[in-house]
């Protein structure tokens, strides 16, 4: 099985500077799609699941999906928990096989934030799981006013939290936000990079979605190994769905729909993982 720790996956990209897609996956058809689109263009990837997943599917249930549908390939791989604030699920996922996880702190307060991650980074140390922290939460685009940017931790905060806690990589709020942007947003790309020269760890990138090709390459280039993609597979994978029902009004055939929903996702990562310049990465 090519199923590789997250840490080895992030530490070639951030040491080579190129991007690792992350696609937020919501089902089996989205899973296999992306997983299509790696192999195709000889590419690491990492597969990420919402809490919101987990739940509704079932870890059980997830977890033999990816096992069974990684078997065969032959690029490298990693399952990931998003932006998770529950510590019963993380220690759920991390004891089925999760390779790494997102502890979401970013309600709490910055001191119990970091104990609790503290505590993530040693519980996850005993599978050789990765450990992604953050500080400041991400809005959604429709929940933010014009122009509105989101509210930035001090570096010096965002720095002593990177080397106190121990967490393999880091988010931080550099105006991007979870949605689909309505205009180019403006981003704070320098603190990417005084983030990455303090503490020398990777930083993951999210709401990526909308942004703009040369935003992606400035990013990509400052140490952002790992760029986090959700709407624009939930986008591709519902647009396809409308499309095809809309053409095909009085077509009872559920396989012909998930073959043009199959399509428009694995199109949609293939995009993004050469656009991260990811592609003919995997070893």
């Amino acid at each position: 099985m090519p199923v590789v720790p997250t840490q080895e996956i992030v530490r070639r990209a951030f040491t080579e500077r190129y991007g690792v897609a992350a696609f937020n996956v919501v089902n089996d058809l989205t899973m296999e799609a992306v997983l299509a689109a790696a192999e195709e263009l000889r590419a690491p990837l990492i597969v990420q699941t919402s809490v919101k997943t987990v739940k509704a599917i079932g870890a059980e249930v997830l977890f033999a999906m990816w096992t069974e549908m990684t078997r065969d390939l032959t690029v490298p791989v990693a399952l990931h928990l998003d932006h998770c604030p529950e510590r019963e699920v993380i220690s759920l996922c991390l004891e089925k096989g999760w390779n790494s996880v997102l502890f979401d702190g970013s309600n709490l307060s910055v001191d119990e934030n970091k104990r609790q991650t503290i505590d993530v980074v040693a519980e996850a140390a005993r599978f050789g799981a990765l450990v992604e922290g953050e500080i400041e939460g991400f809005k959604r685009v429709e929940e933010m006013a014009d122009n509105e940017q989101v509210d930035e931790q001090a570096l010096e905060t965002a720095v002593d939290f990177v080397r106190s806690t121990g967490v393999d990589i880091f988010a931080p709020a550099i105006g991007n936000a979870h949605g689909m942007y309505t205009t180019t947003p403006k981003l704070d790309s320098q603190r990417v990079t005084d983030i990455v020269e303090a503490t020398g760890k990777p930083v993951a990138l999210h709401g990526g979605t909308g942004m703009t090709p040369e935003q992606f390459t400035d990013l990509i280039a400052r140490g952002c190994a790992k760029v986090n993609i959700s709407t624009a597979l939930k986008i591709a994978f519902i647009q396809a769905g409308y499309d095809y029902v809309s053409e095909h009004p009085t077509e009872y055939d559920p396989p012909k729909l998930f073959v043009a929903q199959r399509a428009a996702v694995l199109d949609m990562a293939k995009e993004h993982i050469a656009k991260f310049g990811a592609q003919g990465q995997a070893w």
